[in-house]
């Protein structure tokens, strides 16, 4: 029986030590510290747990970490990033064997490898045929989008593509996305810095960085779009605004690990190349976020 796909499903980080492994007991308390904080479900190996750097068998470890600590309830969603379907496949066979409830699984990236738009549904067909899992597209790369027309297609011609997470276009695409599916599949919120804009917007929930962070700022706002209390919701995404737009652009994993250790959690390291942040970007995290 499928799980109930909704609400706030953080993108959890990958502590990784300073050799490049990854420190599963500095995982286990970043997804404690969201799942206490009364989120619906998490997400491994997405982009703020570095999933392109991970290998299928250390994805299955985040999986089954990730178990422990969910309810009956609540979903464990992997991510899958990969540059051919029969790699996305392999990716998403062993996820859903070490216990994953569904899969997100980005367009591929490599520019000279894009295909069009029929190589998109093939490949998105292919995942839900071959690996039987729900599907939520993750919408990320910029010269590869899944417009709201293919994103229709596939919700009504694959068994298994449940929706989209939209982290490009911004509100606007993700409003399209809305408007072109309706009720018939779910779109995900993943502008962070608007984010109960996108809730109040129709939104599913979110798979969204700044959830890890603000996990119960973020639960709260997705209580408001619910209840209808539009000005604390607005408030609180007024809150967090500025501290988010130091984070974002390259190298996102590590500014936003920073910004962790200023929060006084333990977030690792990331993994080689992503290894400096300059003192002059720390300095602005710090003046931000202990305003």
């Amino acid at each position: 029986m499928e799980k109930k796909l909704e609400g706030i499903i953080p993108p959890i980080i990958t502590p990784f030590r300073e050799d490049g492994t990854i420190d599963l007991k500095l995982a286990e308390k970043e997804m404690k510290i969201s799942l206490d904080a009364g989120v619906d479900g998490v997400s491994v190996g997405g982009s703020t747990g570095e999933g392109p750097t991970l290998r299928d068998e250390e994805l299955a470890e985040l999986i089954r970490t990730a178990k422990k600590y969910v309810s009956e309830e609540q979903p464990v969603v992997c991510g899958i990033m990969r540059t051919c379907t029969r790699d996305a496949v392999r990716a998403g066979l062993e996820a859903k064997k070490a216990g994953a409830d569904a899969v997100m699984v980005t367009p591929t990236a490599y520019n000279v490898l894009v295909p069009n738009e029929e190589g998109m549904y093939q490949f998105y067909k292919a995942i839900s045929e071959e690996v039987k899992l729900p599907v939520i597209i993750y919408n990320v790369i910029p010269q590869n989008t899944i417009t709201p027309g293919l994103f229709k297609k596939l919700i009504d011609h694959t068994e298994y593509v449940r929706g989209i997470k939209q982290s490009v276009g911004g509100i606007q695409a993700l409003y399209a996305d809305i408007m072109t599916v309706g009720d018939t599949g779910k779109v995900y919120a993943a502008t962070d810095d608007m984010i109960y804009s996108c809730f109040d917007l129709g939104a599913a929930g979110a798979i969204s960085a700044i959830l890890s962070v603000f996990p119960r700022e973020s639960c709260e706002m997705w209580q408001c779009a619910k209840t209808g209390d539009h000005k604390r919701g607005l408030a609180l995404q007024a809150a967090l605004y500025d501290k988010w737009q130091c984070l974002g652009g390259n190298q996102f994993p590590i500014r936003l690990k920073y910004a962790l250790e200023v929060l006084g959690r333990e977030p690792g390291y990331c993994r080689s190349p992503i290894t400096y942040l300059p003192e002059e970007e720390k300095r602005k995290i710090r003046e931000t976020f202990e305003r």
